[in-house]
């Protein structure tokens, strides 16, 4: 069947994701047939580099033979069973593996199935966590006025992006917003190569005016995605350990986009020397083939919840797919993956794929900056100088990504921020074209 009759089909009956659904009028979807390494072919033979990592899932390239084999030996032993009093092999395996790689004094894994689940479960235990410990007044959240966590109702709460949650804010429990580091426009003229963080002030002072009232604090840790890949000093994630142990309010890391070596080390928390009481792991865990996340938790907050049946203490929160075995079994053999010191080879390959892109894109009129944090490269797109922003009627950054696909390039630009996040199996002569490509749009685009 042709291109353009699935195309017809898809669009007869399917909504899709985060879309303008009039837009596939002109700009139908791009049909995926298979893929390969950092490839996806259309149904024709039509290829695109798959920049963005489909959505920052895929870590080690589509079609992996290493994970094709751990998910066939475990389907022809068991996909799924209910894991309310009953376990598997894979599930143990991977949490007692998740806690060695975590932050030191995270000792409980808590399973779900997505991002936005984790996010749930974490604001779910803390609050729960001070309320049986008799600190009822604890009843919000503090968050940063652009963060992104995920899109169910508490999850939209401590997001900050009006785009995915102002139309649901009547539905939405009330949160305490503070800015966040914005170190392109640092409004206190700071370099982020070597910042003492003055922007940490109005974190501080919410927690010290507010401190009682607040259950958590939800970051993003150093980079916050869909913000525009803003990257911040790991001074501000220290200093926010120790303002929340003042204020007696938990921290939780939302690790789901950063964790699994995007960051450049395993966790981002790491390069702060931090452990949260929440790290929210989700997307690279499967290394892009099945919807899993996990909640790694201290056993303090465990130990909260630990009773008799008759005190009421259980966490009773669960999924019908909670510890699925064909996902769990895929992300063992992610982490067997990264055994072969593949944290070691993305520092250079990270610094590489920065360099390929600053040779098409640094000194572009309309380039405002050139940032990278491990294996994400992002160029912020301005109308002029001082770091103007387009009026985002413009659509600039989606023109870009329509000109790039036509190149063979998947982008998914964050508005006007056009951000490189490929598979880790990337080769420099794939960068290269990736970067000449992307280059070529903006071009054609400005």
């Amino acid at each position: 069947m042709s291109v353009k009759d699935l195309q017809r089909r898809d669009l007869a009956r399917i909504w899709h994701p985060c879309s303008q659904m009039k837009d596939y009028e002109a700009h139908p979807p791009f049909v995926v047939d298979r893929g390969e390494g950092v490839w996806l072919y259309d149904v024709e033979g039509r290829r695109c580099l798959d920049a963005v990592s489909s959505w920052w899932v895929n870590l080690f390239g589509h079609n992996n033979d290493r994970l094709n084999g751990a998910l066939r030996r475990q389907a022809e032993k068991l996909a799924h069973c209910i894991f309310s009093d009953f376990s598997h092999g894979p599930a143990i395996e991977l949490a007692e593996r998740i806690v060695t790689l975590a932050p030191p004094g995270l000792e409980r894994v808590f399973f779900a199935d997505n991002g936005s689940a984790a996010v749930e479960v974490a604001l779910k235990m803390s609050f729960q966590y001070h309320r049986l410990r008799g600190d009822a007044g604890r009843k919000t959240f503090l968050s940063f006025s652009d963060g992104y966590h995920g899109e169910t109702l508490g999850a939209l709460a401590v997001g900050g992006l009006g785009l995915y949650g102002a139309v649901f804010s009547p539905l939405m429990m009330e949160t305490l917003k503070v800015p966040s580091p914005d170190c392109f426009r640092c409004p206190y003229g700071r370099k982020r190569e070597a910042c003492d963080v003055p922007c940490f002030e109005a974190m501080e002072r919410c927690l010290a005016e507010r401190g009682r009232e607040i259950c958590a604090v939800i970051v993003e840790p150093l980079l916050q995605g869909a913000a525009g890949m803003k990257v911040y000093p790991p001074a501000y994630l220290a200093k926010l350990r120790r303002a929340c142990d003042e204020a007696g309010a938990h921290l939780i890391a939302d690790e789901i986009a950063v964790g699994m070596g995007r960051s450049g080390t395993f966790f981002a928390c790491e390069q702060a020397a931090v452990t949260p009481d929440f790290l929210l792991v989700s997307k690279g865990i499967t290394g892009g083939y099945l919807p899993l996340s996990l909640v790694v938790t201290t056993e303090e907050v465990y130990r909260a919840f630990y009773g008799d049946y008759n005190e009421g203490r259980a966490f009773l929160h669960s999924h019908s797919y909670t510890g699925n075995a064909l996902a769990c079994a895929v992300a063992c053999e992610t982490l067997n993956l990264f055994d072969e010191g593949i944290l070691e080879v993305n520092r250079v390959r990270g610094a590489f794929i920065e360099e390929a892109v600053r040779s098409r894109f640094e000194g572009h009129r309309h380039v405002g900056e050139i940032r990278r944090l491990g294996m994400v490269t992002a160029v912020e797109l301005v109308e002029g100088p001082g770091g103007k922003a387009f009026d985002r009627s413009c659509r600039v950054g989606h023109s870009v990504y329509r000109r790039a696909l036509e190149r063979g390039v998947l982008l998914r630009p964050l508005g006007d921020v056009l951000y490189f996040m490929p598979p880790y199996v990337i080769s420099d002569e794939e960068v290269l074209f990736m970067a000449g490509r992307a280059g070529e749009a903006l071009e054609a685009t400005l």
